[in-house]
C-alpha cells in the first residue's frame, strides 16, 4: 500500500487508530446510497419532482420560455441545464425532459415537445438537436411564486449559480403526475391522480384534518392514469392500499364491439392499462400463435399446443390502427361472428397484457428530508404543510415589499406637501441626503428616493395618484396582516386558491373504476372418470374408467408403477419434489394411457437440483397425512396443496438430510396411523392427535426416535385394522392384525412405541 492509500485509512487522529477497510466501505457505500435516494431516484413530496426535474423546469424558466415564448431546440435548454446545474450526462437530463413531455406518461404535462417525443410503442424520441421544446401552462403550478421568497435558493455545483431547493408547488404534483424510480434499497411506483379528486380531497383535510378515511377515499377513489383504462380492484383493495401506502391495483383495458356487415363484428381495444402498449399485445399473441420451443424443452408443452389452438379456434386476425385520429386502436377480428363475445373478451383478457396489475409504492422524500413510505394521508398532510409553509414566507415577503413602498409613498408625501422647501433645501446644501433627512426627519431609504425622483413627478395629478395609492397599498398591508395574524383568513384563502387552481387547470377523469372479476382462462372439462397412472420415473398417463388391473399396466425399461388413483377429470394432480415443493397438473391434461405417457417435469418449472418424489390425485377435500422420516407430520387437504404457479410453492419444511414418507391417503373411515421405525418400534396413533395445517410446514413430533433411527413405514388403519407382510420360517406371510391387537400398540403421539412382537423378517405394513 503506497503513501496515498495509507493516508486514506488514517483516519484515528491523534490515537493512531486505523480505519477498517470494512469501515471505509460501508462508510462510502452509505454515501453513494443517500446521494442516490436523495438526488437521483426519489420524488420530494412539496413539490413531486427529482432534482434533475426541478432543474429543467427551473431552467426553462429562466430561458424564458414560458407557455407562450416561441419554442427553442431541445439541446439549448439541455446545455444550459448541464452547464449551470446538473453536471451530469446529457441524454440523462434530455430522457427526464422528454418523459416530463409525453402525454401518454403524465397525466398534467409539464414540458410542450415539438416534434417526435416517442409513442406509447416504446420509441425513442428524436434527437435533441431535431426537437422543440417550451413549458406548458400548468408548470405555472409549479414555478409562478418562485421570485416571491416562498422557498430557499442554494449555489450550483460550482457555486456560480443559484438554485432553489424546491420549487413552490401549488398543488401536489407528485400525486397528480406520480412518479417510478430505484433507489438503493428502495423503490418508488406512485401512480397518476385526477387533479380536481385530489384538490378536493386538500380542500375537505384543510377545513377538517381529522376527516374519516372512509370521506377521504371517496374524495380519491384511485388513481386516474394518462392512458385511461378501468380500474376493477374493489374500493375496500384499494382504501387499503392507500392506507398502508403499497399494494397493487387490477387494471384492464376498455373496449367496445364493432357490428359490421352481414352480422359480423369485431372488437376494438381504445384504451389500454398502464405499462401496457398496442405494440406489447401484438408480440404476446405472436407467441401465443407461434410458440417457440423453451429452453431445455425438445417440442412445445402441452400447455403451448392447448394455448395455441384456443386462440386460433378464436382469433382470426388482429391489427394496430392506431394514429393520428386514435391514440389507441387495436382491432380483433373473430373466427366467426357465432363465437360468444364474452369468451372471446376473457381469452384476450386471460391471455394478454389487455388486463394485469399496477404496482403502487408511496415511496418518497417527506418533509423531514427523509425517504419512507407513506399512506394517502400522510402524503396530502406533509403538503398541506408545506403549502401552508410557503404560503406564510409568500405572505411575509410582500408585505415586506408593500411596508417599504409605504415608507417610500409616505415620503414621497412629504415632497408633495412641501415643494418649494424641499427643493432649496436641495440647492442650498452641499449634503442634500443629510440635509433633507434632517429637515423633514426622512430616513435614508426616503431621503434616497427623494433625490432621484423626476421633476414630473412634482405636479399636482402625481401628488393624487401618491395619496390613491398610499391609501391602496395600507389596504393591502392590513389584509396581509390579516392573513399572518388570523389563522381562519389563511385557511380560507388556501382553499381559494387550491379550487381556482383545480378549475383552471382540471379535468374529468380519464380512468374508469368499475370493480370487476380478474378473468380466468377455463377451459371445459367433462366430468369423467379416469385412473391415473403413475410411474416410478414420474410418467404420467390418464386411462378411461375405474377398476383397472394395475399388473396390465406396462412400462418403460427401468421404469415400474409407483401408484395409481381412481379420480375424475375435473381433479388435480399434485407431484411433491425431495425439497417439499408442491406442483399441480389438471389430470384433463394428462396424455392418453395407449403410450407410455409424458414425464411429469415437461408439465412443471421444477426448481435446479430438485426431483419429484411422491405424487398424489384426488378430489379438492380429500385428506393426506404428508410426513418425514425424522417422525414430524401433519394432515392436509388436496386443495392446500394445489397451486397455478407452474414453478410451484413451498409447503413442506425439511430440516437437513430429512427425507419424505410416501403421502397417506385417507378414507372416511380411518380413525389411526400406524408407523414402523427402522429399530423394529411400532406406535399406532390416532388421528385427532394429529394437527391440520392447510398452509403447510414441519407439522408436530407423530413418533419419537432414538438417534439414528427413523420412521421407514406407515399405513392408515381403518375398522378392520392392517395387514402385516413379511418371511416367516422362510416362507412368505401376511399377518392381519385387528384393532383388538392393535390396541397393545396405540399411544400418544410422539411416544416412542413398542417392539413389533411379529416374529418375521422385513415385515411391510399393508392397509387391510
Amino acid at each position: 500500500m503506497d503513501s496515498t492509500q495509507a493516508d486514506l485509512f488514517d483516519q484515528g487522529g491523534d490515537d493512531g487508530a486505523g480505519m477498517t477497510l470494512a469501515h471505509y466501505a460501508e462508510q462510502a457505500y452509505l454515501d453513494y446510497a443517500v446521494s442516490v435516494v436523495r438526488g437521483r431516484a426519489l420524488p420530494d413530496v412539496a413539490d413531486g419532482q427529482k432534482p434533475v426535474q426541478r432543474r429543467i423546469l427551473y431552467a426553462m424558466q429562466a430561458m424564458g420560455l414560458g407557455a407562450g415564448a416561441k419554442p427553442v431546440k431541445s439541446a439549448r435548454v439541455v446545455g444550459d441545464v448541464l452547464g449551470k446545474y446538473h453536471p451530469h450526462g446529457d441524454q440523462a437530463a434530455y430522457d427526464a425532459m422528454v418523459r416530463m413531455a409525453q402525454d401518454f406518461t403524465l397525466r398534467y404535462p409539464l414540458v410542450d415537445g415539438h416534434g417526435n417525443f416517442g409513442s406509447r410503442d416504446g420509441d425513442n424520441a428524436a434527437a435533441m438537436r431535431y426537437t422543440e421544446a417550451r413549458l406548458t401552462p400548468f408548470a405555472r403550478i409549479l414555478l409562478d411564486e418562485l421570485d416571491e421568497g416562498t422557498v430557499d435558493f442554494i449555489a450550483n455545483y460550482d457555486g456560480s449559480q443559484k438554485e432553489p431547493v424546491l420549487l413552490p408547488a401549488r398543488l401536489p404534483v407528485m400525486l397528480l403526475n406520480g412518479a417510478s424510480g430505484i433507489a438503493v434499497g428502495m423503490a418508488t411506483e406512485i401512480p397518476s391522480h385526477n387533479l380536481r379528486e385530489v384538490a378536493n380531497a386538500c380542500v375537505a383535510l384543510i377545513r377538517n384534518p381529522k376527516l374519516p378515511d372512509e370521506e377521504l377515499y371517496a374524495l380519491v377513489p384511485g388513481p386516474d392514469y394518462a392512458g385511461g383504462g378501468q380500474i376493477i380492484s374493489s374500493p375496500a383493495d384499494i382504501a387499503h392500499i392507500y392506507a398502508t401506502g403499497r399494494g397493487s391495483i387490477k387494471a384492464r383495458a376498455r373496449w367496445r364491439f364493432e357490428e359490421l356487415a352481414r352480422g359480423q363484428w369485431q372488437l376494438v381495444a381504445y384504451e389500454l392499462p398502464p405499462g401496457t402498449s398496442a405494440q406489447k399485445i401484438l408480440e404476446e399473441i405472436e407467441d401465443l400463435t407461434n410458440p417457440k420451443v423453451k429452453a431445455g424443452k425438445k417440442s412445445l408443452t402441452a400447455e403451448q399446443q392447448q394455448t395455441k389452438a384456443l386462440v386460433l379456434g378464436m382469433l382470426d386476425a388482429v391489427r394496430d390502427e392506431s394514429g393520428k385520429d386514435a391514440a389507441v386502436r387495436l382491432v380483433f377480428e373473430p373466427k366467426t361472428s357465432r363465437i360468444d363475445r364474452d369468451e372471446f373478451v376473457n381469452l384476450l383478457l386471460a391471455q394478454t397484457s389487455m388486463e394485469g396489475n399496477a404496482p403502487i409504492n408511496l415511496v418518497c422524500l417527506g418533509t423531514d428530508g427523509r425517504p419512507r413510505q407513506k399512506p394517502l394521508r400522510q402524503v396530502l398532510a406533509e403538503w398541506l404543510e408545506f403549502r401552508a409553509h410557503t404560503m406564510t414566507r409568500r405572505t411575509e415577503y410582500r408585505l415586506d415589499k408593500v411596508t417599504d413602498r409605504i415608507h417610500v409613498l409616505e415620503g414621497r408625501m412629504v415632497v408633495y406637501l412641501n415643494v418649494d422647501e424641499v427643493i432649496q433645501t436641495i440647492r442650498e446644501s452641499d449634503e442634500p441626503k443629510a440635509a433633507l433627512m434632517a429637515r423633514f426627519e426622512l430616513s435614508e431609504r426616503q431621503a434616497e428616493d427623494i433625490l432621484e425622483m423626476r421633476l414630473r413627478q412634482l405636479a399636482r395629478l402625481e401628488g393624487f395618484k401618491i395619496e390613491k395609492e398610499l391609501e391602496e397599498r395600507n389596504t393591502e398591508q392590513a389584509s396581509l396582516r390579516e392573513l399572518l395574524d388570523n389563522p381562519a383568513a389563511f385557511k380560507r384563502l388556501m382553499v381559494k386558491e387550491i379550487e381556482a387552481d383545480a378549475k383552471q387547470y382540471g379535468d374529468d377523469r380519464r380512468t374508469l373504476i368499475e370493480t370487476a372479476e380478474r378473468a380466468v382462462l377455463e377451459s371445459k372439462v367433462v366430468e369423467e372418470p379416469v385412473t391415473v397412472i403413475m410411474s416410478q420415473k414420474g410418467w404420467l398417463r390418464a386411462r378411461q374408467g375405474h377398476g383397472h388391473d394395475a399388473a396390465q399396466f406396462g412400462f418403460k425399461t427401468g421404469d415400474a408403477l409407483y401408484d395409481t388413483a381412481e379420480c375424475l377429470t375435473t381433479d388435480e394432480l399434485v407431484a411433491i419434489s425431495n425439497t417439499g415443493r408442491v406442483y399441480t397438473v389438471a389430470v384433463s391434461s394428462l396424455p392418453s394411457a395407449r403410450g407410455d405417457g409424458q414425464p411429469i417435469t415437461s408439465m412443471i418449472d421444477l426448481e435446479p437440483g430438485a426431483r419429484i418424489v411422491h405424487m398424489v390425485a384426488g378430489p379438492a377435500e380429500q385428506r393426506y397425512v404428508l410426513g418425514t422420516r425424522s417422525g414430524y407430520g401433519f394432515i392436509a387437504k388436496h386443495k392446500d396443496l394445489t397451486t397455478r404457479q407452474r414453478a410451484g410453492k413451498q409447503f413442506l419444511s425439511l430440516e437437513g438430510s430429512d427425507t419424505l414418507l410416501k403421502p397417506l391417503v385417507l378414507r372416511g373411515t380411518d380413525t389411526h396411523v400406524a408407523m414402523l421405525a427402522r429399530k423394529g418400534r411400532f406406535l399406532v396413533v390416532d388421528l385427532h392427535e394429529f394437527k391440520s395445517l392447510s398452509g403447510g410446514g414441519r407439522g408436530t413430533i407423530l413418533m419419537g426416535l432414538d438417534e439414528g433411527d427413523a420412521v421407514a413405514q406407515w399405513v392408515p388403519v381403518g375398522p378392520e385394522g392392517i395387514l402385516v407382510s413379511g418371511i416367516y420360517r422362510a416362507k412368505d406371510t401376511t399377518w392381519s392384525m385387528d384393532m383388538q391387537a392393535l390396541a397393545e400398540y396405540m399411544g400418544k403421539r410422539a411416544r416412542k412405541g413398542k417392539a413389533l412382537s411379529l416374529k418375521m423378517k422385513q415385515p411391510t405394513l399393508l392397509r387391510a
